[in-house]
C-alpha cells in the first residue's frame, strides 16, 4: 500500500493540476490573443491581474488595439490607469486618433486628461473635426444677446462660435460656457461701441471682427477659429423707454413737491388766521381798558363832562356812518 506521504503528494499534485487546468481554460483565450497578436502579456502576468483586481479582458484588448495600431502602450501603465479608475479603452481609442491626425498627444498626457475628468477622445475628434457653439446657449433659457446701441435701439443678436480642441491647455483650461460667456461680452460692448443700431444691421460681421480681434480663447481648452453672427433682430427703443420714464419720475418729484408747498400754504394760512384773532383779542382788550382810562382821567381832572359828551357824540356818528355805508345789514362799507 502507498504511505501517507504519497497520498499526499499525489493530492496536492492533483489540486495542482486542477488549478493549472482552471487557470488554462480561464486565460488560455486572452494568452493566444495575446500572443499571436503580439501584444507581450505572458500567461503569469494574466494570472497576477486577477490577484490584484485588474480586468485581464479590459487590458488585453487595450493592448492588442494598441500594438495593432502602433501605439506604444505599456501593460505596467494600463493596469495602472485602470486601478486609479481611468477608462483605458477610451485613451487608447484616444491615443490612435492622435497619432491618425498627426496630434502630438502621449499616454502620459491621456491617461492625465483622462483621470482629470475631460473626455480626452472626444477632445481628439474636437480637434480634429470642429465643433460649433451657439452664442447663447438655448439651454440655458436664453436665445438672444441683447445690446443698446448710442441711439438708444436695443439688438438681439445670435451667434456661432466655431471651436476646435488645444490639446495642449486641455487641463486646466476653461470650457466652453467660459467662451460662451466672453463671446457675449463681446458682442454687447461691440453694438454698444456703436453710433447707430443701423450700422450693425447693415455690417453684422463688423462685430465678428471685432470680438474675434480681442483673443477670447486666451486661458481656455478650445482655440477660437470663427465667430459666425446668425441672427440680429431690432428689439424695443430703450432710449426712448428711459426717457418716458425719467419724465414720469421728474413728474412725481415735481408733484410731491408742488404738493409740499400747497401743505406749506395752507399752514400759513391757518397760522395768519390764527394771528388775526390773536390782534382781534388784543384790541377787544385795548377797547376794555377805555372806560377805565376815562374813569381816571374824570377822577384827575383831566378830563370834562362836556369832553366826554364830546367823545360819546362821536362815537354815535361813527356807528351811524357804519350803518349808513353797509350793504344789505352786511356790515361791509360801500365802496367810494
Amino acid at each position: 500500500m502507498p504511505s501517507a506521504i504519497t497520498v499526499i503528494l499525489i493530492g496536492v499534485s492533483l489540486v495542482v493540476v486542477l488549478i493549472f487546468g482552471v487557470l488554462l481554460v480561464k486565460f488560455a483565450g486572452l494568452w493566444l490573443q495575446s500572443l499571436m497578436t503580439g501584444a507581450g502579456i505572458s500567461f503569469f502576468d494574466l494570472i497576477g491581474m486577477t490577484f490584484r483586481k485588474v480586468n485581464p479582458a479590459l487590458i488585453v484588448r487595450a493592448k492588442i488595439a494598441a500594438v495593432m495600431a502602433g501605439v506604444q502602450a505599456n501593460t505596467k501603465d494600463l493596469e495602472a490607469h485602470y486601478l486609479a479608475g481611468g477608462d483605458i479603452v477610451k485613451v487608447i481609442r484616444a491615443l490612435i486618433a492622435a497619432d491618425r491626425a498627426k496630434i502630438a498627444l502621449d499616454f502620459r498626457a491621456a491617461t492625465g486628461i483622462d483621470l482629470a475628468g475631460r473626455n480626452v477622445l472626444e477632445a481628439v475628434q474636437t480637434s480634429v473635426n470642429p465643433k460649433v457653439i451657439d452664442c447663447p446657449d438655448p439651454a440655458k433659457g436664453r436665445h438672444t444677446i441683447d445690446a443698446v446701441s448710442k441711439d438708444g435701439i436695443q439688438l438681439k443678436a445670435k451667434a456661432r462660435v466655431t471651436v476646435r480642441t488645444n490639446i495642449a491647455r486641455l487641463v486646466g483650461g476653461a470650457t466652453e460656457e467660459t467662451i460662451i460667456a466672453r463671446v457675449g461680452e463681446g458682442i454687447v460692448s461691440s453694438i454698444g461701441s456703436a453710433d447707430s443700431h443701423k450700422e450693425v444691421l447693415e455690417n453684422p460681421d463688423r462685430i465678428s471682427k471685432q470680438v474675434l480681434g480681442k483673443g477670447l480663447d486666451t486661458g481656455s481648452a478650445f482655440e477660437i477659429l470663427s465667430i459666425d453672427i446668425a441672427d440680429v433682430d431690432v428689439g424695443e427703443n430703450i432710449g426712448a423707454k428711459l426717457q418716458a420714464d425719467q419724465a414720469n419720475a421728474d413728474l412725481v418729484v415735481a408733484r410731491a413737491k408742488a404738493e409740499e408747498r400747497r401743505a406749506m400754504a395752507a399752514a400759513r394760512e391757518q397760522e395768519m388766521k390764527a394771528l388775526i384773532h390773536e390782534n382781534r383779542a388784543k384790541v377787544v382788550l385795548a377797547e376794555a381798558e377805555i372806560p377805565k382810562a376815562i374813569s381816571q382821567a374824570f377822577r384827575e381832572g383831566n378830563l370834562g363832562i362836556m369832553d366826554y359828551y364830546n367823545i360819546r357824540n362821536i362815537q354815535a356818528d361813527t356807528k351811524m356812518r357804519d350803518s349808513l355805508g353797509g350793504e344789505g345789514g352786511s356790515g361791509k362799507p360801500a365802496e367810494e
